[in-house]
């Protein structure tokens, strides 16, 4: 899907309807331009601050399904949020970011949006949220429960030894786990990388 603006409207392909208002109601608020993206796993959204000539920007991956979407759009909403309190004075994922980004995220849980187990799996993580959303590894499996089937697996369902593609012809030999990551081989260059239990892959033939 190519990049394009979202009408406010349209977003309701994209989360869940439960959550259209209060969302629009923030959007509007701030004045937001928010766009779908094709897919991007190195990350799931992206905020950029209003400039004397643009207004706030938000990039969100069309890929994602609604509760995964909408979490990734509160998390970008956080930033925002952020920078209009503080401007450019905290650290991107400061406390204050996420103290901000807590509390969005409680606002949410109030209004009965989430599965029982995606809202036991943020509330879990309320008390420390991680700077990304595909850093917190429990919510991202859980998550993953409610993709649509895409003939994909996570690294750590792959067996050792086994080879898989990551796209565009890149084939790796899993390995084992070192601390929180896989130190997976790649066939065609024999280098070494590491690699995300919840990396999402295809196994090879």
């Amino acid at each position: 899907m190519p990049k394009q603006e979202a009408p406010l409207d349209y977003l309701r392909r994209f989360i869940p309807e439960t959550a259209v208002h209060k969302v629009l109601d923030y959007l509007h608020q701030y004045n937001v331009h928010l766009t779908i993206t094709q897919e991007r796993k190195s990350v799931l959204g992206d905020y950029r601050h209003a400039t004397q000539y643009k207004t706030h920007r938000i990039s969100v991956n069309g890929t994602l399904n609604p509760y995964a979407f909408l979490i990734t759009l509160v998390h970008e909403l956080a930033h925002l949020v952020t920078f209009t309190q503080y401007g450019n004075k905290v650290q991107s994922h400061g406390r204050e970011w996420k103290s901000l980004y807590a509390t969005l995220l409680a606002e949410f849980l109030k209004e009965g949006i989430f599965p029982a187990d995606i809202q036991q799996a943020i509330g879990k993580s309320l008390h420390d949220l991680p700077a990304s959303s595909c850093a917190d590894e429990n919510l991202m499996r859980v998550l993953r429960k409610y993709d649509r089937s895409n003939g994909l697996v996570l690294v750590e369902e792959v067996p050792e030894g086994q080879l898989f593609d990551i796209g565009e012809g890149r084939i790796f030999k899993k390995g084992k786990k070192l601390r929180k990551r896989y130190q997976c081989q790649e066939v065609s260059t024999g280098k070494m990388y590491l690699f995300s239990p919840i990396y999402e892959v295809k196994v090879s033939a």
